[in-house]
């Protein structure tokens, strides 16, 4: 299966947001190893919020490596694999901000970086889901305190 948000997209809990939704649609991805998607309306509560702008991005992009590593030989004497290779998956998140009233907009970038271990997608790929949720999961709950501590700067 594809990386294709739902629309909308469901929002997490935010200080002063009542049920955030983000309505994406499929834009060009910087590369063709990526797919992005502009998020172009909004719902719920979210004073002062806007969607995507020319000048002020609001989108989603998942890039995939340009080239799938795969796992090395063992080694003849030892059967150990001595480089074990890590394919990189990002999903990337550019939203435009401002820096100071009056100022133009500065794109604010948060960025998850996905390192699967080459041959784990096949050997275990039950603990790579498992690893995925655990992630998601506490980014999806711990959301509010995120955005208060990168505001506050305070963990």
């Amino acid at each position: 299966m594809s990386w294709t948000p739902a629309s909308p997209i469901a929002g997490s809990d935010q200080v002063n947001f009542t049920s955030p939704t983000y309505g994406p649609v499929e834009d060009t991805a910087p590369d063709n190893n990526g797919k992005q998607y502009a998020i172009t309306s909004l719902g719920g509560t979210q004073a002062g919020v806007f969607s995507h702008l020319a000048t002020a991005p609001f989108t989603l992009t998942f890039v995939k490596p340009k080239v799938i590593k795969t796992l090395g030989k063992p080694n003849p004497t030892t059967g150990v694999i001595t480089s074990v290779p890590r394919n990189v998956y990002k999903l990337i998140t550019r939203k435009g901000v401002l820096p100071l009233a009056g100022q133009p907009y500065a794109t604010m970038l948060v960025t998850t970086s996905i390192e699967v271990v080459a041959g784990s997608e096949i050997a275990d790929s039950a603990n790579v889901k498992a690893a995925m949720s655990a992630h998601f999961g506490t980014l999806y709950a711990q959301s509010s305190g995120l955005g208060d501590s990168v505001l506050l700067s305070i963990l």
